[in-house]
C-alpha cells in the first residue's frame, strides 16, 4: 500500500514537474495578485491531475484510448487558449500598472475570484489529454511499484499520492510567485509579466506545431 503511494507520489510529480505554460501563469499570478488567487489556480490544475490520475487508475486503457482522437483537436484548444492568456497577460504588462489599493479594493469586491481562478486553471489544465495517457501508461505498466496496480485498494493509494504531490507542487509554486508579490516595484512586476506572457506564447506556439 505505502509502495503503491509512493509511486502515485512520484508520478504525480513526473506530471507536475516539467516546467510548463501552467507552471509560468501561476508564479506570474501569485507575483501580480498574491498567494490566494495562485493557490486556488494550482488547487485547479493538481484537480485535473487528480482526475486524470483517477481514470487512467480505475478505467485504464479504454479511457486512453477514446481520448485519443480527440487529441488534435484538444491541443489546438490547449494552445488557442493559451494564446488568448498570453496576449491578455502580455497587453496588461505594457499598460500603467494599477496601485496596490486599487488590487484589494477590485479583489474586496469580487470575493467570488479565487472560484473562478480554481475553475479556470481546471479547464485550462484538463485541456491537456496527454496527461491521461501519462497515467495509463504507468497503470498499467506497473509504473514506479514496479508491478500492476490490480487491487483497487493499490490504485486508490496510487491516485492518492498522484494528487497530493502534484497539489504540492503547485502550491509551491503558487507561494514562489507570491514571494514577489509586494516586493518588486510596478515597473519590474510589469517585466516579469512580459516575459512569462512571452514564454506561454512560445509554449502556444510549440502545442499548436
Amino acid at each position: 500500500m505505502l509502495s503503491d503511494f509512493s509511486a502515485g507520489v512520484l508520478a504525480g510529480l513526473g506530471i507536475a514537474v516539467p516546467v510548463g505554460a501552467v507552471a509560468v501563469l501561476l508564479i506570474d499570478l501569485g507575483a501580480r495578485r498574491g498567494f490566494v488567487p495562485a493557490f486556488a489556480a494550482g488547487s485547479g490544475a493538481a484537480s485535473a491531475d487528480l482526475l486524470y490520475a483517477s481514470l487512467a487508475a480505475f478505467a485504464g486503457a479504454p479511457v486512453a484510448a477514446r481520448l485519443s482522437p480527440a487529441g488534435p483537436f484538444l491541443r489546438i484548444a490547449s494552445g488557442v487558449v493559451l494564446i488568448a492568456i498570453a496576449l491578455t497577460g502580455l497587453r496588461r504588462a505594457l499598460i500603467p500598472a494599477v496601485p496596490a489599493t486599487v488590487d484589494a479594493n477590485q479583489a474586496a469586491r469580487h470575493p467570488s475570484s479565487a472560484p473562478r481562478t480554481y475553475l479556470a486553471f481546471l479547464g485550462l489544465t484538463l485541456l491537456n489529454p496527454m496527461t491521461v495517457a501519462y497515467f495509463a501508461a504507468l497503470v498499467l505498466g506497473g509504473g514506479a511499484s514496479g508491478g500492476r496496480l490490480a487491487e483497487p485498494q493499490a490504485r486508490a493509494a496510487f491516485v492518492a499520492g498522484a494528487g497530493l504531490a502534484s497539489w504540492s507542487w503547485q502550491t509551491m509554486l503558487a507561494a514562489s510567485g507570491a514571494l514577489l508579490h509586494g516586493r518588486i516595484s510596478p515597473r519590474q512586476r510589469r517585466l516579469t509579466g512580459l516575459v512569462g506572457n512571452l514564454v506561454v506564447l512560445a509554449f502556444a506556439v510549440r502545442i499548436l506545431l
